[in-house]
């Protein structure tokens, strides 16, 4: 749910500076992507944190390789796209990017709420609300990448 908080609350603050004359932010866009980069900042640093990355690590489905270093490489990846996403010169790119970084890493969130995992010592979102909340991430990205 933080995730979610971040960028919906992000997004609006972004947009309310767009208003007040802060330029970049003067569309909707542009202000999705401020609420992006504040989503990503906080999922991406959640992969480092010593309560969480442990719950993360166990999200990762068997059949992948290496988990602790999936986690640190995707994790570095919501961080760099959380960046990208604020320049200008690469706001557009970073997005498409976290939209498919989204669809890569979503197979851990299925695999989670299916097998009822706990994530930093609560359960995982169940898979429909978590789908849903997924669907708002990837519709962000789109409209942030126009």
């Amino acid at each position: 749910m933080a995730p979610l908080i971040a960028l919906v609350v992000g997004s609006l603050l972004f947009r309310g500076a767009g208003w007040i004359g802060v330029d970049y932010f003067d569309t909707w866009p542009e202000a999705l992507r401020g609420g992006l980069a504040l989503m990503f900042l906080l999922t991406g640093v959640a992969h480092f944190h010593p309560k969480l990355r442990g719950s993360m690590i166990a999200m990762v489905p068997p059949a992948l390789p290496a988990p602790g270093l999936l986690v640190t490489v995707t994790g570095i990846l919501e961080l760099a796209g959380a960046a990208g996403v604020l320049l200008p010169w690469t706001g557009r790119l970073a997005a498409v990017c976290l939209g498919l970084l989204l669809l890569a890493m979503f197979p851990a969130n299925v695999y989670a709420a299916r097998k009822k995992l706990m994530f930093g010592g609560k359960p995982a979102t169940p898979l429909v609300p978590r789908t849903i909340e997924q669907v708002v991430f990837l519709m962000a990205c789109v409209i942030a990448a126009t």
